[in-house]
C-alpha cells in the first residue's frame, strides 16, 4: 500500500485515458488549482451522488479558479455512460491497474462486513498550480463530501 501525501508533497505525474478515449496527463492541467477525487465505481449511488455534487458546484469551483478531475478503476466505456447518464460536464479519468490511486495512497485495504480486501479509498486531493498537494483528504464520504470540502478551501456554500 503506498503512502498517503500530505500538503507540499508534488503530486505524481500521470497519463490516464478520459471518458472521450483522450490522454490526460497530470502536467496538462498545470497552472490551475485541481481537485482530483478518487471514486470506487461509477453509476453506484454514492460515487452518483458525489459526482453530482461536484457537477451541481462545479461553476462556482471554477469561478474560484478549480478544475475538477474524478478518477476510478472504470472503464473509459463505463465512464463515458456514466458521464452522460449524470450530464457531468468533467473529465473523468479511468485507472483500471489501479496505479494512479497507488501512486497517490488512495488504493489500500478496505473492510466490509468483516471481510479484509484490496480497494479505491474513496479520497480527494487539491493540487496546486505548481504540482504540489494543497490539500490531501482520504476515507471521505460521498455524501456531503463536496460541502464540507467547500468549506476547507473556505468557499461559500
Amino acid at each position: 500500500m503506498a503512502e498517503r501525501l500530505i500538503p507540499g508533497d508534488i503530486a505524481p505525474d500521470f497519463t490516464l485515458e478520459d471518458e472521450t478515449g483522450k490522454s490526460v496527463s497530470l502536467s496538462d492541467l498545470r497552472g490551475r488549482k485541481t481537485i482530483l477525487y478518487f471514486y470506487p465505481a461509477a453509476s453506484t449511488p454514492g460515487c452518483t451522488k458525489e459526482a453530482c455534487d461536484f457537477r451541481d458546484t462545479l461553476g462556482s469551483l471554477k469561478a474560484a479558479g478549480y478544475q475538477v478531475v474524478g478518477v476510478s478503476p472504470d472503464s473509459v466505456k463505463a465512464l463515458a455512460k456514466f458521464s452522460e447518464e449524470e450530464q457531468l460536464s468533467f473529465p473523468l479519468l479511468s485507472d483500471e491497474d489501479h496505479a494512479v490511486a497507488e501512486a497517490y495512497g488512495a488504493w489500500g485495504e478496505k473492510k466490509n462486513y468483516g471481510r479484509s480486501y484490496m480497494g479505491l479509498i474513496r479520497s480527494t486531493l487539491v493540487i496546486d498550480p505548481e504540482g504540489k498537494v494543497s490539500l490531501a483528504q482520504y476515507n471521505v464520504r460521498a455524501t456531503g463530501h463536496v460541502a464540507k470540502l467547500r468549506r476547507d478551501l473556505k468557499l461559500d456554500n
